[in-house]
Protein backbone atom coordinates (compact mmCIF):
# COMPACT_ATOMS: atom_id res chain seq x y z
CA UNK A 1 0.00 0.00 0.00
CA UNK A 2 1.78 3.01 -1.30
CA UNK A 3 1.81 6.19 1.64
CA UNK A 4 -1.33 8.74 0.62
CA UNK A 5 0.16 11.86 0.58
CA UNK A 6 -1.49 15.07 0.95
CA UNK A 7 -2.23 16.94 -2.88
CA UNK A 8 -1.16 20.35 -3.33
CA UNK A 9 -3.58 22.65 -2.91
CA UNK A 10 -5.24 23.51 -6.58
CA UNK A 11 -3.45 26.59 -8.45
CA UNK A 12 -5.99 29.64 -7.74
CA UNK A 13 -7.51 31.22 -11.31
CA UNK A 14 -8.32 29.68 -14.24
CA UNK A 15 -5.89 25.96 -13.56
CA UNK A 16 -7.73 24.50 -16.90
CA UNK A 17 -9.18 21.58 -14.63
CA UNK A 18 -12.22 19.81 -15.75
CA UNK A 19 -14.80 19.67 -12.39
CA UNK A 20 -14.92 16.39 -12.17
CA UNK A 21 -10.77 16.60 -11.78
CA UNK A 22 -11.65 19.55 -9.41
CA UNK A 23 -13.94 17.38 -7.48
CA UNK A 24 -11.85 14.04 -7.19
CA UNK A 25 -8.76 16.24 -5.62
CA UNK A 26 -11.09 18.24 -3.30
CA UNK A 27 -12.24 14.69 -2.20
CA UNK A 28 -8.68 13.22 -1.94
CA UNK A 29 -7.58 15.97 0.22
CA UNK A 30 -10.29 15.46 2.98
CA UNK A 31 -9.89 11.57 2.77
CA UNK A 32 -6.00 12.06 3.42
CA UNK A 33 -7.14 14.88 5.61
CA UNK A 34 -9.34 12.82 7.59
CA UNK A 35 -6.64 9.72 8.38
CA UNK A 36 -3.81 12.45 9.58
CA UNK A 37 -6.03 14.12 12.00
CA UNK A 38 -7.70 11.06 13.01
CA UNK A 39 -3.85 9.60 13.23
CA UNK A 40 -3.15 12.27 15.85
CA UNK A 41 -5.85 13.01 18.12
CA UNK A 42 -8.06 9.97 17.78
CA UNK A 43 -11.32 9.18 16.29
CA UNK A 44 -13.18 10.49 18.44
CA UNK A 45 -11.47 13.97 19.19
CA UNK A 46 -11.27 14.50 15.21
CA UNK A 47 -13.42 16.90 13.96
CA UNK A 48 -14.54 18.13 10.64
CA UNK A 49 -13.07 21.47 11.11
CA UNK A 50 -9.92 20.24 11.93
CA UNK A 51 -9.77 18.09 8.81
CA UNK A 52 -11.28 20.95 6.52
CA UNK A 53 -8.04 22.74 7.93
CA UNK A 54 -5.83 20.32 7.46
CA UNK A 55 -6.89 19.66 3.74
CA UNK A 56 -7.58 23.62 2.63
CA UNK A 57 -10.99 22.81 2.14
CA UNK A 58 -14.58 24.86 2.68
CA UNK A 59 -16.59 23.65 5.04
CA UNK A 60 -19.72 23.65 2.68
CA UNK A 61 -17.13 21.65 -0.15
CA UNK A 62 -17.10 18.74 2.61
CA UNK A 63 -20.83 18.45 2.85
CA UNK A 64 -21.08 18.11 -1.06
CA UNK A 65 -18.74 14.83 -0.43
CA UNK A 66 -19.88 13.46 2.78
CA UNK A 67 -22.61 13.62 5.40
CA UNK A 68 -20.51 13.64 8.40
CA UNK A 69 -17.33 12.55 9.95
CA UNK A 70 -18.06 8.94 9.96
CA UNK A 71 -19.13 8.53 6.58
CA UNK A 72 -15.46 10.37 5.35
CA UNK A 73 -13.55 8.13 7.23
CA UNK A 74 -14.81 5.20 6.08
CA UNK A 75 -14.69 6.59 2.72
CA UNK A 76 -10.98 6.76 3.68
CA UNK A 77 -10.36 3.72 5.23
CA UNK A 78 -11.83 2.24 2.02
CA UNK A 79 -9.83 3.71 -0.20
CA UNK A 80 -6.85 2.90 1.50
CA UNK A 81 -7.68 -0.58 2.53
CA UNK A 82 -8.52 -0.95 -1.16
CA UNK A 83 -4.90 -0.12 -2.13
CA UNK A 84 -3.56 -2.32 0.72
CA UNK A 85 -5.76 -5.30 -0.25
CA UNK A 86 -4.16 -5.10 -3.87
CA UNK A 87 -0.43 -4.87 -2.92
CA UNK A 88 -1.06 -8.39 -1.08
CA UNK A 89 -2.49 -9.82 -3.72
CA UNK A 90 0.89 -8.59 -5.89
CA UNK A 91 2.64 -10.00 -3.17
CA UNK A 92 1.41 -13.40 -3.60
CA UNK A 93 3.89 -14.85 -6.66
CA UNK A 94 3.45 -17.86 -8.76
CA UNK A 95 1.31 -21.00 -7.01
CA UNK A 96 4.25 -23.03 -7.78
CA UNK A 97 6.03 -21.05 -5.30
CA UNK A 98 7.29 -22.91 -1.96
CA UNK A 99 4.68 -22.14 0.70
CA UNK A 100 6.59 -20.39 3.16
CA UNK A 101 8.46 -18.38 0.39
CA UNK A 102 4.77 -17.10 -0.64
CA UNK A 103 4.24 -16.21 3.12
CA UNK A 104 7.47 -14.28 4.04
CA UNK A 105 6.57 -12.60 0.77
CA UNK A 106 3.11 -11.46 2.14
CA UNK A 107 4.27 -10.75 5.32
CA UNK A 108 7.59 -8.73 3.82
CA UNK A 109 4.54 -6.64 1.58
CA UNK A 110 2.06 -6.42 5.10
CA UNK A 111 4.31 -5.26 7.62
CA UNK A 112 6.23 -2.57 5.28
CA UNK A 113 3.20 -1.26 4.06
CA UNK A 114 2.06 -0.62 7.89
CA UNK A 115 5.89 0.67 8.71
CA UNK A 116 6.27 3.00 5.67
CA UNK A 117 3.07 4.77 6.83
CA UNK A 118 2.59 5.15 10.24
CA UNK A 119 -1.13 7.11 10.19
CA UNK A 120 -2.37 4.26 7.90
CA UNK A 121 -0.99 1.63 10.76
CA UNK A 122 -2.60 3.54 13.66
CA UNK A 123 -6.18 4.12 11.95
CA UNK A 124 -6.11 0.48 10.58
CA UNK A 125 -4.70 -1.10 13.67
CA UNK A 126 -6.17 0.88 15.96
CA UNK A 127 -8.48 4.19 16.03
CA UNK A 128 -10.90 2.01 13.71
CA UNK A 129 -12.71 0.49 16.65
CA UNK A 130 -13.81 3.91 17.83
CA UNK A 131 -15.82 4.53 14.74
CA UNK A 132 -18.84 2.71 15.50
CA UNK A 133 -20.06 -0.49 14.01
CA UNK A 134 -20.14 0.10 10.53
CA UNK A 135 -16.28 0.83 11.02
CA UNK A 136 -15.46 -2.56 12.77
CA UNK A 137 -17.54 -4.33 10.37
CA UNK A 138 -15.26 -3.01 7.48
CA UNK A 139 -12.10 -3.97 9.42
CA UNK A 140 -13.32 -7.43 10.29
CA UNK A 141 -14.43 -8.24 6.43
CA UNK A 142 -11.02 -7.04 5.66
CA UNK A 143 -9.14 -9.33 8.26
CA UNK A 144 -11.00 -12.10 7.13
CA UNK A 145 -10.18 -11.56 3.37
CA UNK A 146 -6.36 -11.36 4.33
CA UNK A 147 -6.92 -14.81 5.72
CA UNK A 148 -8.40 -16.64 2.99
CA UNK A 149 -5.53 -15.36 1.19
CA UNK A 150 -3.02 -16.42 3.37
CA UNK A 151 -4.67 -19.74 3.46
CA UNK A 152 -5.13 -20.54 -0.20
CA UNK A 153 -0.88 -18.73 -0.96
CA UNK A 154 0.32 -21.14 1.99
CA UNK A 155 -2.09 -24.43 2.10
CA UNK A 156 -1.03 -25.13 -1.87
CA UNK A 157 0.39 -28.49 -1.86
CA UNK A 158 0.80 -28.38 1.58
CA UNK A 159 -0.56 -30.00 4.88
CA UNK A 160 -1.41 -28.66 8.32
CA UNK A 161 -0.33 -30.62 11.15
CA UNK A 162 -3.26 -32.86 13.19
CA UNK A 163 -5.73 -32.32 9.94
CA UNK A 164 -6.14 -28.58 11.44
CA UNK A 165 -8.60 -26.27 8.59
CA UNK A 166 -6.34 -24.04 6.61
CA UNK A 167 -8.96 -21.15 7.11
CA UNK A 168 -9.00 -21.61 10.48
CA UNK A 169 -4.97 -21.58 11.07
CA UNK A 170 -4.84 -18.83 8.72
CA UNK A 171 -7.44 -16.64 11.24
CA UNK A 172 -5.33 -17.25 14.17
CA UNK A 173 -2.22 -16.48 12.65
CA UNK A 174 -3.93 -13.13 11.59
CA UNK A 175 -5.24 -12.40 14.79
CA UNK A 176 -2.11 -12.86 16.60
CA UNK A 177 -0.29 -10.98 13.72
CA UNK A 178 -2.92 -8.36 14.32
CA UNK A 179 -2.28 -8.23 18.09
CA UNK A 180 1.35 -8.08 17.79
CA UNK A 181 1.41 -5.50 15.38
CA UNK A 182 -1.05 -3.73 17.53
CA UNK A 183 0.80 -3.80 20.34
CA UNK A 184 4.51 -2.37 18.60
CA UNK A 185 2.19 0.79 17.20
CA UNK A 186 0.61 1.84 20.73
CA UNK A 187 4.16 1.60 21.68
CA UNK A 188 5.44 3.88 19.07
CA UNK A 189 7.38 1.20 17.29
CA UNK A 190 5.77 1.34 13.71
CA UNK A 191 9.25 1.11 12.09
CA UNK A 192 10.37 -1.96 13.82
CA UNK A 193 7.23 -3.86 12.52
CA UNK A 194 9.14 -6.00 9.75
CA UNK A 195 11.23 -7.40 12.74
CA UNK A 196 8.21 -9.65 13.21
CA UNK A 197 8.40 -11.43 9.66
CA UNK A 198 10.98 -14.10 10.54
CA UNK A 199 9.58 -14.88 13.75
CA UNK A 200 6.06 -15.38 11.95
CA UNK A 201 6.90 -17.19 9.22
CA UNK A 202 8.80 -19.90 11.19
CA UNK A 203 5.51 -20.25 13.43
CA UNK A 204 3.20 -21.24 10.82
CA UNK A 205 6.37 -23.27 9.05
CA UNK A 206 6.36 -25.81 12.81
CA UNK A 207 2.45 -25.79 11.64
CA UNK A 208 2.91 -27.28 8.68
CA UNK A 209 3.56 -31.02 8.12
CA UNK A 210 7.33 -31.83 6.41
CA UNK A 211 9.79 -29.79 4.77
CA UNK A 212 8.88 -26.59 2.37
CA UNK A 213 10.83 -27.23 -0.67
Amino acid sequence: MDPDTLPAPLPRGNHGLSREDVSAAQRGRLLNGMLEVVAESGYAAATVGAVLSRAHISRQTFYEHFTDKQDCFLAAFDRSADNFARLIEQSLGSPGDPALVRLDRIMEAYLGALAGNPTNARVFMIEIYAAGYPAVTRRLARAEAFAMNLAQAVTIGRRWRGGLDPLFVARSVTGAVGGLVTERINAGEVAALPELRPQIVALVGALLEGDDG
